[in-house]
């Protein structure tokens, strides 16, 4: 996935989350404060499970219609800040985790094509060519005033992408195939999608997935949480 699917609710939905991961080998949650990821990506929960720490994930309800001549990147940074601060005023001194992203091509947005037609049109557009995805990341500590210093902590990690010259023949079978109707780039990079890549850059390799965790694992040990049940 190139950006995780985030719907908007009117009221959240709230997850609790373990995942694969066994009740034994996570970090007692009497040990942490309470860790909630503002999405309803299933990539992002998948992403956040790596990290083995207990947590719950809620659908913010926000609206993500970039501003008008907004830049990209401070698109991408507003939201997945709009996204943690929804949510954390609704659960008060909690970890709130938000995060948005948005694919440019010449310094235009790409967005979630929707549909097979404009799913296509992107895919044709991009190929050949090299794509940038802002992963912007927001770490929300609840039980600091939010004007205090670390409360609030932001960071956008880049992602430079280049796509394969492929024909519309392979471009339209990989879409009917993996469907990738909700992913901005019309390609989901953790499955078939990698395939149309011919190279990423990045310094974060989850970025693209959609959750920067080198980035957040730094963000949550400044905010004294700590690994590998210590």
């Amino acid at each position: 996935m190139f950006l995780g699917a985030l719907l908007g609710t009117t009221s959240p939905h709230l997850f609790v989350l373990f995942m694969n991961i066994g009740l034994d080998d996570m970090i007692p949650s009497s040990a942490l404060p309470g860790i909630i990821l503002a999405s309803s990506s299933a990539y992002r929960r998948e992403l956040l499970a790596r990290l083995q720490l207990p947590f719950e994930a809620v659908a913010p309800d926000i609206d993500e219609t970039p501003m008008s001549g907004e830049a990209p990147q401070e698109t991408a940074l507003r939201l997945a800040r709009e996204k943690a601060a929804a949510i954390a005023r609704q659960r008060l001194g909690t970890l709130v985790i938000g995060s948005d992203q948005v694919a440019t091509l010449d310094g235009l947005q790409i967005g979630k094509p929707g549909d097979h037609a404009r799913a296509l049109a992107q895919l044709q557009l991009m190929r050949g060519r090299r794509v940038v995805f802002h992963t912007a990341l927001c770490l929300w500590d609840g039980r600091l005033p939010p004007d205090a210093p670390g409360a609030v902590q932001v960071e956008n990690i880049q992602a430079f992408v280049s796509f394969r010259d492929l024909p519309d023949a392979e471009l339209d079978a990989y879409l009917r195939i993996e469907q990738p109707y909700d992913c901005a780039g019309s390609a989901k990079n953790e499955g078939l999608g990698i395939a149309l890549l011919e190279r990423i850059d990045s310094s974060d390799p989850t970025a693209l997935t959609g959750l920067p965790l080198i980035a957040l694992t730094g963000m949550l040990r400044r905010a004294g949480v700590s690994f590998f049940g210590l």
